[in-house]
């Protein structure tokens, strides 16, 4: 990947980016292998730590995981996190025996001030479809959502009135995830594939991304 020194190198490689952004799937997509991806960090340490857990959509099991540490490169700057988070990322990526078909990450992709969120840097990178499927709004104003699970409404752009996302709710009565296109998916096939990753409603947050956040500080903490 392009490594950014500073933050207006950063912004000059989203911008690149984002014209390689496609948003729609392959022919024929039908994805088996799903990972998802999260990172914990050790500011006292300078230290990245990154998990890959790889789960069969079919059968909600785990069939693969990775890790990777790194000492941090780029500093916390909202809007600019794929360039802390994608160096260890990819390290662990490289672990895996085969690649996924899909990728999920904890981060946004295109509801994003410059439309370059983790979710769509790290598609191009790993050269995969990915969703971004992130806990709180980073840009963008919801709309009116009802209760019921598989409810969902559009993230909307105020400044253009572009839809930028959905407002997705995985559980009734639960606050819902913030999805949105990361590349090579859109929208309709990213919320039917979360809504798989979180059976029964039972959690908020789909499978993919539990798991790999419990990896990650679990392999901190053994650090």
């Amino acid at each position: 990947m392009k490594r950014a020194q500073t933050v207006a190198e950063a912004r000059e490689i989203q911008v690149s980016l984002r014209e390689r952004l496609i948003f729609e799937p392959p022919p024929g997509f039908a994805p088996r292998r799903v990972a998802g991806a999260d990172v914990a960090f050790d500011k006292r340490r300078d230290l990245a730590f990154a998990a890959v857990v790889v789960i069969d959509l079919e059968t909600m099991e785990t069939v693969e995981t990775a890790t990777a540490v790194l000492p941090t490169t780029f500093p916390y700057v909202p809007g600019y996190l794929s360039f802390r988070e994608l160096p260890v990322l990819a390290a662990a990526w490289e672990c895996l025996s085969a690649p996924p078909d899909l990728a999920v990450l904890d981060a946004h992709g295109y509801a994003h001030p410059r439309r370059m969120g983790l979710a769509c840097h790290a598609g191009i990178e790993f050269g995969l479809p990915a969703i971004g499927c992130a806990k709180s709004i980073l840009c963008g104003q919801p709309g009116p959502l009802s209760e019921e699970r598989g409810a969902r409404a559009p993230l909307v752009d105020p400044r253009t009135g572009e839809e930028i996302g959905w407002v997705l709710r995985t559980r009734t009565r639960v606050r819902p995830i913030y999805l949105s296109v990361g590349h090579l998916i859109d929208l309709p096939t990213a919320a039917e594939i979360i809504l798989r990753l979180t059976p029964s409603g039972r959690y908020r947050f789909p499978e993919t991304t539990r798991r790999a956040d419990r990896l990650a500080a679990e392999l901190k903490r053994s650090r």
